[in-house]
């Protein structure tokens, strides 16, 4: 199962270890215009078991660790570290310069990217440094943990008030030991801050312009470090862009649409294999049965293998599973409905080594170090409300009309009770930089409008369209050679496409 626990944009893949990549400290990078030290470019692996680190040393890649201000407007101040890689170009005679990496979250390490990258970019590759930064408070570069007993906060408000009150509690709780870890650094764990981290990596890698692929949140921080650094990109790809000015701590809503019409697809999909998953021979039955499970879980907790699943998080299983109608993904969430369907009737329900994980990082503290620097990075963004009625009232307003996602899609997070208020106003994204933006029309996460959304805010942008699919993450992921090429002959050329573009499956 592809694992989602950002709020609307990266279809976050976790990585339950996280990538360990070994660095050598540069001096302070100056935030004040003056000349940035030198990188000291080091073997990325850290050890025999630092698997990740060992595929990019054999790739040629390099690591380096660049310090940086914590506080970009006190440049002499406290500093933090940025850990980043780089795949250098090959063919030097054309190089075309340095593209930036970003994969999504917030939260997602990036320091492996360019591997991906380069297999997606193919010939084009040859001709581009490729970057992989880890963020600030994201994979290495000085790691946020705020120290979570949940690996996500992501859950359904329930079927009362008493199980939303539930989740208020679960919430704050959530937020006040993020406070306790580390209410020093919280003000500073934002995109706008990301964004001049980004800028000071450009200068230190003497560019004067760098490209920019990003994938989701990725597409938003990339649309944000335009707005705040204009003529400072070349070639920028926006893959599975969101709505850049609705992102936010309440950035799911409205979203419900996109995750009912997915989860019918996949019904639909699993009725014409009910001879091999016994979930129902019609998308109706299949449907029902859905049904059935969030019943049973809202009577008693579902028990899967060694995990208690309950009515608050099975609603965010349904809706990150059905968002992938590859076949493979198709299947794989097929198992795990029949997987809860057992536990729904009482059955041994053994996960798999699949949703193992995907419960593990959803349900226990191993989720913690992802889940956390996401939520900062959200919460330090936009202001969300304080009132828990606020989201209750939501809550109930959607609940007719979207019985099972709209309590997922409106319920509180821990931004409710966040100890710091955003240091700045929400970036408005509203630039003519050249880009090209990449959607599928049945994305679940960064829905199509907001996509549109994006190409209106860019006003020098073109859109990509995958129509008729349910994916989010497509170039170089999905395996639609009509969209992979159309990015490639982008990045080859410079020249965006004189119209808007539709690729099909």
């Amino acid at each position: 199962m592809k694992l989602t626990f950002e709020p609307t944009f990266r279809c976050l893949v976790p990585v339950l270890a996280l990538i360990a990549l070994s660095a050598a400290v540069a001096p302070p990078a100056r935030a004040d215009g003056g000349p940035p030290p030198p990188l000291d470019w080091k073997p990325c692996a850290q050890g025999p078991d630092d698997a990740s680190g060992r595929e990019l040393d054999r790739a040629g890649a390099r690591c380096a660790e660049l310090t940086v201000p914590l506080d970009h407007s006190r440049p002499g101040g406290r500093t933090i570290k940025l850990a980043l890689s780089r795949l250098p170009a090959t063919d030097r005679a054309h190089r075309i310069g340095t593209m930036v990496l970003n994969s999504g979250g917030p939260g997602e390490s990036t320091l492996g990217m360019p591997l991906q990258t380069r297999a997606a970019m193919k010939d084009v590759a040859a001709r581009y440094d490729l970057v992989g930064l880890d963020p600030r408070f994201v994979g290495r570069s000085t790691p946020l943990d705020c120290g979570w007993p949940i690996g996500l906060w992501l859950r359904s408000a329930g079927p009362t008030r008493a199980r939303f009150d539930h989740q208020v509690a679960v919430q704050r709780d959530l937020a006040e030991r993020c406070a306790r870890r580390h209410a020093d650094v919280l003000p500073y764990a934002n995109t706008r801050d990301t964004a001049r981290d980004i800028d000071l990596v450009r200068r230190v890698l003497g560019e004067r312009r760098i490209s920019f692929l990003g994938y989701s949140y990725g597409s938003y921080l990339g649309a944000v470090y335009a707005q705040m650094f204009p003529g400072r990109t070349d070639r920028v790809v926006l893959d599975s862009a969101g709505d850049p000015n609705k992102w936010g701590p309440r950035a799911t809503q409205g979203t419900e649409d996109e995750a009912e019409r997915a989860l019918r697809g996949w019904a639909a999909w699993a009725a014409k294999r009910h001879g091999t998953y016994g979930l129902g021979a019609t998308p109706a039955r299949v449907l029902a049965t859905v049904n059935a499970i969030v019943a049973a879980a809202q009577d008693r907790p579902l028990r899967v293998g060694p995990y208690e699943v309950d009515d608050q998080a099975v609603p965010y299983i349904l809706s990150v599973g059905s968002g992938d109608d590859r076949p493979a993904a198709r299947a794989e969430f097929t198992s795990t409905v029949r997987t809860l369907n057992e536990a729904a009737h009482g059955r041994p329900a053994d996960p798999g080594s699949e949703l193992d994980g995907f419960l593990t990082f959803v349900l226990t503290s191993a989720g913690s170090p992802l889940a956390s620097p996401a939520a900062a990075i959200t919460c330090g963004d936009r202001a969300a409300p304080r009132d828990p009625d606020a989201y209750w009232n939501d809550v109930q307003r959607s609940r007719a009309r979207h019985p099972l996602f709209g309590p997922l899609k409106n319920n509180i997070w821990p931004c409710a009770f966040w100890p710091n208020h955003p240091r700045e106003r929400p970036t408005h994204v509203a630039n003519p930089t050249p880009a090209l933006i990449v959607s599928a029309t049945g994305d679940t996460a960064t829905t199509y409008e907001g996509s549109k959304a994006m190409h209106r805010a860019l006003t020098g942008s073109r859109l990509l369209t995958l129509r008729g699919s349910t994916a989010h993450g497509i170039y170089g992921e999905y395996g639609n050679a009509c969209v992979d090429a159309k990015v490639n002959a982008y990045l080859a050329t410079g020249t965006l496409p004189a119209t808007d573009q539709v690729c099909r499956p």
